[in-house]
């Protein structure tokens, strides 16, 4: 058992990760840039890119629960949401699927101690423009050929695509298939065929590089077939429980900065003649700021305990963990600009890109509302 820094705080390690990624900040009109791989190797130095890959591996051998610390702990050492998002996204869209479907010996398995160690990046390719939350609408086909299989398609919004050094990519194999018509492969960045578009400008999350990912005859060996024919829907799902109950964890990093730094804020402004933290409106906000911020992190720990221990209902308590922290950080991120007032809307100050980012979070690993589908189906309705 992992020592504990003090109780629900999480593994001892999760305090270095915090302390190494202070180091690690980034500073100037470059500190959201989009992340490259010497920047990669730098976070791989703290062990996070391998946090729940097995140690045999070369990983940390964390459950869900303890991934989830790790990823707060690196959101608020660095101070940039983007930077832990686009680990996460490696981690729980990519790594997990190869941890769990990849078999224990052969190709797939021989690319983990590279993705522990930073030297292999994963991206994730399931989002197409005419599908979004529709993952059961994908077009993009891997017809067989022999010992191969042959990719053509598009896919949009890839997270960690411009610096990635495999795909993880979701296609149809049996379009009359019914659930059981998709497939994953994990596509090497460089295979022929394969062409990674111009890095999105987006309006947060800055510092994790997402690009369009096309296939135009990419012949990829059946060997990189991640479980079985047919098998891509449950995989996705359950790689998708992981990351909707430990991704938002990134999140909280960023909300107890709000909350610290908001309290900070009403101690040390003053208005006729008092520090804003005496009037009750002011006091009350940073309240509730603290107050979502705890919540939120109490669904997600739920969530995560869900999953570690194996529960039934593990799925739709991923989905309560996404849509309680992604929904909570939004609200923060709003009531921290009321606080702040015009202060707050400087461009490149906290308060604005907190929102920026958080703006994000009703959207990624499934829409506010598909979330809640999930639930209402969870709790039999």
């Amino acid at each position: 058992m992992e020592e504990k820094t003090s109780a629900g705080a999480g593994p001892a390690w999760a305090e270095e990760i915090r302390a190494g990624a202070g180091r690690l900040r980034r500073s100037g009109p470059d500190e959201r840039a989009p992340l490259d791989r010497t920047d990669w190797k730098a976070l791989a130095g703290l062990g996070v890119t391998g946090l729940c890959l097995p140690e045999r591996h070369g990983g940390r051998g964390a459950g869900a629960l303890d991934t989830a610390h790790g990823l707060e702990a690196l959101s608020a050492g660095c101070g940039d949401t983007g930077t832990a998002f686009a680990v996460a996204a490696h981690l729980l869209a990519g790594a997990v699927p190869l941890r769990d479907f990849g078999g224990g010996t052969g190709p797939l398995a021989s690319l983990l101690p590279g993705v522990a160690s930073g030297d292999v990046i994963l991206a994730n390719a399931m989002t197409e423009e005419g599908s979004g939350s529709d993952v059961g609408a994908i077009t993009t086909a891997a017809v067989r050929d022999g010992d191969s299989y042959v990719i053509d398609g598009a896919k949009s919004f890839v997270s960690n695509a411009p610096i990635a050094h495999v795909v993880i990519v979701y296609a149809v194999t049996d379009p009359g298939g019914g659930p059981f018509r998709t497939s994953a492969f994990a596509v090497p960045a460089d295979t022929a065929g394969l062409s990674i578009g111009p890095v999105h400008h987006k309006s947060g999350l800055r510092s994790c590089p997402s690009a369009a990912v096309e296939f135009r005859g990419c012949r990829v060996p059946a060997s990189l077939r991640i479980g079985f024919e047919g098998q891509g829907a449950a995989l996705f799902q359950h790689a998708m429980a992981w990351e909707r109950a430990c991704l938002p964890a990134v999140l909280l990093g960023m909300m107890d900065a709000q909350v610290r730094d908001a309290a900070a804020h009403a101690r040390r402004l003053h208005r006729f003649g008092r520090p804003l933290s005496d009037f009750q409106a002011v006091s009350h906000r940073v309240v509730g700021l603290h107050q979502r911020t705890e919540s939120a992190r109490l669904m997600l720990q739920r969530a995560c305990a869900a999953l570690d221990g194996g529960e039934d209902d593990a799925v739709w308590r991923a989905s309560s963990a996404k849509l309680a922290v992604t929904e909570a950080a939004l609200e923060n991120s709003l009531e921290a600009l009321r606080l702040y007032g015009a202060s707050g809307l400087r461009e490149g100050g906290d308060p604005l890109r907190s929102l920026l980012d958080a703006l994000h979070g009703p959207v990624f690993s499934g829409t506010s509302d598909i979330q809640r589908e999930i639930i209402a189906r969870g709790l039999g309705l």
